[in-house]
């Protein structure tokens, strides 16, 4: 496990910071909003969706289009800011990527587990190869760039 968490902190990139803004989470975390909607995840749909770090300990994404993961707290101000700016990116992108957030209020495990000290922590998981990830808030226009650079994806 501790080999995976290097990994993972090891292929993250850490960008300059930006500013973010708030999805409101309806307290189920799993619960899926329609179509072509952010995904709130626990540790059962993350392992399931995102990646099984306990049965796996090398990197393998689960997932079929490229991913971003939101860490967040909803009392952080830069994660409220960051919010409004993934449902418009999820949108935007119409299923060529998928926008998760996890709570690290409410998941500790895997908050720990993937070494999340800053919040927000935004990672790129594109389909193949590493997750990257960048802390802070990031405009949407920064976002974007990161998209296309990182997870190979254009509008």
């Amino acid at each position: 496990m501790k080999k995976l968490i290097l990994l993972f902190i090891g292929a993250t990139i850490f960008l300059s910071a930006g500013a973010f803004q708030l999805i409101e989470n309806t307290g189920d975390e799993s619960k899926e909003k329609g179509e072509n909607a952010v995904i709130y995840l626990d540790a059962d749909s993350f392992k399931e969706k995102v990646f099984d770090y306990k049965a796996n300990t090398e990197w393998k994404y689960e997932g079929e289009i490229p991913a971003i993961l939101d860490f967040y707290a909803d009392w952080c101000g830069p994660c409220k800011m960051l919010s409004p700016v993934l449902d418009k990116i999820q949108k935007e992108y119409d299923g060529k990527v998928q926008i998760y957030k996890i709570d690290t209020d409410k998941q500790k495990e895997l908050a720990a587990t993937f070494g999340i000290r800053s919040l927000p922590t935004i990672v790129f998981v594109p389909l193949d190869g590493e997750p990257q990830a960048a802390m802070g808030y990031r405009s949407k226009s920064d976002l974007e760039s990161m998209i296309s650079e990182i997870l190979k994806v254009n509008k």
